[in-house]
């Protein structure tokens, strides 16, 4: 699916790209990032394209996604905040 296509399904399930990123815990500008590559990855094409088929028969897939209880990930690694040890002896 192009970045563009999944735009437009955005606009159909009437949700935004920010409000899209907080309900599945995915951060906007990782999704952004694909615009470049001009493409998403299948599963966000799966989750929009369900999103659309809801919207359309009434059902209220934020509240679904919602009670889901999805945590964002976090990123674990070197940072700035975290003096890196030396396994060196």
């Amino acid at each position: 699916m192009t970045f563009i296509e999944f735009k437009k399904l955005l606009l159909d399930a009437e949700i935004t790209l920010p409000k899209f990123s907080k309900l599945i815990k995915v951060s906007e500008k990782n999704l952004q990032s694909y615009k470049k590559k001009g493409e998403v990855p299948n599963t966000i094409a799966v989750i929009v394209t369900c999103f659309v088929r809801l919207h359309q028969e009434g059902h209220d897939y934020r509240g679904l996604i919602n009670d889901l209880g999805l945590e964002a990930k976090t990123k674990k690694g070197a940072g700035f905040s975290k003096a890196k040890v030396s396994e060196e002896s």
